[in-house]
């Protein structure tokens, strides 16, 4: 296949991905984030002033008003600018990070570049590009990287794993041999801190323990529970019987909650970043509790991003206004104090 023609094909599949997500159930089978197994010990004489309570916190040397990153969505497509805009003048308004979705399509097609490009309306937030690490094994190199993060002159890069979905993806890249060298050596010469990022099946102990030893500056555990790219894939099956083998992965990975716990016991000293299925600041407030330094969200912000600025500020405002209130029911002032909170217990199973 020609690269125009590689080009033409990964355009229409994140034009159908992005329908798919807006009008498909596409969340996990029999499967949470695992968030849902603790609860909050509520305390009734908390002995603070709420109004004293501080949500801030630094991330990539910028100051975040709440703890919250708007993850790794779209891009791409001429409809992916207007709702990358719409989320990045919210995440400016709200005082949030955001991520872009890969960008390969605009290394391979540079007219699509405008699509990512939203740090005009979005001036001093922590900014992340986004590339697959899979590419690093079909011709990507360091050049490539620092090519997304320039393109819209980010803070970090995400490079994403997802080796379920490629294997359920008709032709799709396959080959994550060695593939740890390669991420190592663009955390070695990249301009910008590298994070690694699962697309919704966790992050294992294990692995954490590798990345962190090859030089990830983060990594966003993305967790099962949410949106699973197994049903997105299985949406856009192109036969039957390809369609029966996603939907056997309905079920598959690691929680969130189990996922955050696993990085923070391999990785100590990395920046945890807990995304998958998390909906409230209440489950926000849950995963900083368990290890995680922000959280993400990406799928409950996409509608509301096809209608306007306002709509997804409106969903920021209630994230970050359970988290506070989350915070004051425990009597806790701060996120440090949250990290680790005596008062987040795991329910008792029969």
């Amino acid at each position: 296949m020609s690269p125009a023609n590689m080009s033409d094909a990964n355009v229409s599949r994140k034009r159908d991905q992005l329908h798919t997500s807006l009008e498909k159930d596409v969340q996990f089978r029999g499967v949470t984030s695992g968030l849902d197994d603790y609860y909050f010990i509520h305390q009734a004489l908390p002995e603070i002033d709420a109004g004293e309570i501080s949500l801030e916190t630094a991330f990539l040397n910028k100051r975040l008003d709440f703890p919250l990153i708007i993850s790794s969505m779209v891009g791409g497509t001429r409809e992916a600018e207007r709702i990358n805009k719409n989320l990045a003048e919210a995440a400016q308004a709200m005082g949030v990070a955001m991520a872009v979705g890969s960008q390969r399509t605009a290394i391979e097609a540079p007219d699509m570049a405008a699509s990512y490009r939203i740090r005009d309306v979005a001036p001093h937030i922590p900014l992340l590009a986004n590339l697959g690490a899979i590419q690093l094994n079909y011709g990507y190199t360091v050049r490539q990287c620092q090519q997304a993060v320039d393109m819209i002159d980010a803070d970090a890069l995400i490079l994403y794993l997802n080796p379920l979905q490629k294997a359920l993806q008709a032709k799709g890249n396959t080959n994550f041999s060695q593939l740890l060298d390669k991420i190592g050596l663009v955390c070695r010469e990249l301009s910008v801190p590298v994070i690694i990022k699962e697309v919704g099946w966790g992050i294992s102990e294990d692995v954490a323990r590798k990345l962190a030893a090859a030089g990830v500056s983060g990594i966003d555990v993305a967790g099962s529970g949410g949106t699973s790219w197994s049903e997105v894939e299985k949406d856009g099956a192109g036969s039957e019987f390809s369609a029966r083998i996603a939907s056997s992965f309905a079920s598959w990975g690691i929680s969130t909650a189990e996922s955050i716990q696993m990085v923070k016991r391999g990785a100590a000293g990395v920046t945890v970043i807990a995304s998958g299925g998390i909906r409230t600041g209440i489950d926000l407030a849950k995963a900083i509790a368990l290890g995680a330094r922000v959280g993400g969200i990406a799928i409950p912000l996409l509608k509301p991003a096809t209608t306007s600025v306002a709509a997804v500020v409106e969903y920021l405002i209630a994230i970050r206004e359970e988290l506070r209130i989350a915070m004051f029911c425990i009597g806790t002032l701060d996120l440090a104090r949250l990290e680790g909170s005596p008062h987040l217990k795991r329910k008792v199973t029969a």
